[in-house]
């Protein structure tokens, strides 16, 4: 049957074509459905093609039928009726209405039919064209519909990227703007003290002036009195005139006050600075509450929506690191060498080979997509380009990379331990240059505690380090000059085991999402360390890699399975 049909398709082409033509190609291409000699004639009751000698075998095979044999090139195109599956030498000419079967004549009189609704095929036949019709315009309306969205979806993201740009440049003419307004308060400034000065020097000039015409007039009366002392002229004795009410009075020496400047800060809110007449100030106004109460509502609301997308399988043996690239695709790693790109249907899109003995410590991705790895035993951090690996940094001697965050900005972030695992630190490079180095507190005390475990590093979106101390059982947070925000090792609700945190996450809320692996669990924190919500039960078991892709759905990946899943939790 499935042949007749074919031969129907050819045969509907071949009549868009000139009569002379269709000749020619019916001898030299067309064969009888029955053997493979040329066709000659054709059953217009049965739509087959036959030759001179399968005439009598074809009318013979179906004698119950009535047989419209004509030359092949005028053939009718019609409807080929199938056969009988209950009844041999019998076609369907009619359709049962309650079995939705085809039917022949004598299934109509059999017990199975009898007594059901009954239409014409041909009918039947017309009626389902009409609706697959109906439909295929529908999902042509749908498909011109979908065109218009997405075209009004790219117009969206083409304004939105000129907006963001338009921000990006105000921003640039804002900082050049108010870099220029803090030199004009600071050139007042100066200005000013220069003339307190100048003003506070002419003063005490005049003093000193006064000051030195009196001493050298009354060193010269000294003199002079002493002349008048040794001289044996009456005159010049009885002629004296005292001077010594004149000298007692001293010139008086100003006492004038040194300004000073005076300065406010009340952290994270206000800077200010006065001097005399002359006060600036400059406030940083914060909508904490509002962001809370926001962010508590958001969370509140999005975890309940949460749900698993994708359960992505992998070969990936005690499976410790994921991290995404857009929104479909991650790259993650074990304890081997190997490092697999998988996308959320669970296929292999690439595998690299890295460099390390062991396994590398921690993988991420820049903001170009190019995946990174550190090598603890070489001390290199290393970057695959096309397929190359090429290495970006090489840590000092004794320190071994582990962590690893690229920053918005386009720093690298990389957490080291000495050899033997006794110190940690965060250092940030700019290229190949060392830019900061987290370590010690303002006590001058470790803020990492030592020992075997990863410290696990990202970037929050506020340019907080947030750093996940396995060594300390705790989440770490520094701010960007490296001053200590908030510790949180806190276990998590109904918790029986310790907070075990392992990789750790921040999304475009400035929430904290930090894999529990000894609760099975993951734990979501505000900005500020404070606790929100557990996600469990989701079959979290021994969550050990964490990613955020771009669509903001979590990808975490389970230690012991293998296993990544693929959970949506911001609605």
């Amino acid at each position: 049957m499935k042949n007749r049909l074919t031969r129907s398709s050819q045969i509907r082409c071949a009549t868009k074509i000139s009569m002379a033509t269709a000749t020619s190609q019916a001898q030299e291409l067309i064969n009888c459905d029955l053997c493979a000699k040329p066709v000659q004639q054709f059953c217009n009751s049965c739509q087959v093609g036959l030759c001179e000698d399968c005439i009598n075998k074809h009318v013979k095979s179906l004698k119950s039928m009535k047989h419209d044999i004509v030359p092949f090139t005028k053939r009718t195109v019609q409807l080929v009726f199938p056969q009988c599956t209950s009844h041999s030498h019998q076609r369907c000419e009619a359709h049962c209405q309650q079995c939705d079967v085809p039917v022949c004549i004598k299934c109509l009189s059999g017990p199975i039919h009898k007594g059901h609704d009954i239409v014409e095929m041909s009918d039947f036949i017309a009626a389902k064209r009409e609706k697959i019709k109906r439909e295929t315009e529908e999902i042509e309306g749908i498909i011109l519909k979908s065109t218009t969205q997405d075209n009004v979806t790219e117009n969206k993201i083409s304004k939105s990227m000129a907006h963001y740009a338009d921000l990006q440049k105000q921003t640039t003419d804002y900082r050049k703007q108010w870099h220029l307004e803090v030199d004009n308060i600071f050139n007042k400034m100066e200005s000013l003290i220069q003339s307190l000065r100048d003003n506070n020097i002419t003063i005490l000039k005049s003093c000193q002036s006064k000051l030195r015409s009196q001493n050298s007039s009354m060193i010269q009366t000294v003199q002079e009195n002493k002349e008048i002392i040794k001289s044996k002229n009456v005159s010049d004795i009885n002629n004296y005139q005292s001077k010594l009410k004149e000298y007692r009075n001293l010139p008086r020496i100003a006492d004038l006050p040194l300004p000073s400047f005076q300065t406010n800060t009340v952290e994270g809110r206000e800077l200010s600075i006065e001097l005399e007449e002359h006060k600036a100030t400059l406030t940083q106004t914060s909508l904490s509450s509002l962001t809370d109460e926001v962010a508590f509502l958001s969370v509140k609301k999005v975890f309940e929506e949460a749900k698993v997308l994708a359960n992505i399988p992998s070969n990936v043996k005690k499976l410790d690191r994921v991290a995404c690239v857009g929104s479909d695709k991650a790259w993650i790693n074990g304890k081997d060498k190997m490092i697999t790109c998988v996308d959320i249907h669970g296929a292999v899109q690439d595998t690299v080979t890295s460099t390390c003995p062991t396994f590398p410590d921690d993988i991420t991705v820049t903001r170009q997509g190019e995946l990174i790895y550190s090598d603890y035993n070489n001390r290199t951090v290393t970057i695959v380009r096309d397929g190359r690996k090429e290495t970006l940094i090489t840590t000092p001697r004794g320190w071994h990379p582990s962590g690893l965050c690229c920053t918005r900005s386009g720093d690298i972030l990389i957490s080291m331990t000495t050899t033997g695992d006794r110190y940690h630190k965060i250092v940030r490079y700019q290229g190949q240059r060392v830019t900061q180095e987290i370590d010690k507190d303002e006590h001058g005390d470790p803020i990492y505690k030592g020992g075997n475990e990863i410290l696990n590093v990202v970037e929050s979106n506020s340019g907080d380090i947030v750093a996940s101390d396995g060594n300390a059982r705790a989440v770490v947070v520094v701010d960007r000059t490296g001053k200590i925000r908030f510790r949180y090792n806190n276990k998590p609700p109904g918790g029986k085991k310790s907070f075990c945190p392992e990789q750790i996450v921040t999304d475009f809320m400035g929430h904290i999402i930090v894999a529990d692996k000894f609760n099975n669990c993951l734990h979501i924190l505000d900005q500020n360390g404070k606790f929100l919500r557990c996600v469990v039960n989701y079959g979290l078991k021994c969550p050990s890699g964490l990613s955020v892709d771009s669509e903001g759905r979590l990808w975490v990946g389970l230690y012991d399975s293998g296993e990544v899943k693929v959970i949506k939790y911001i609605k």
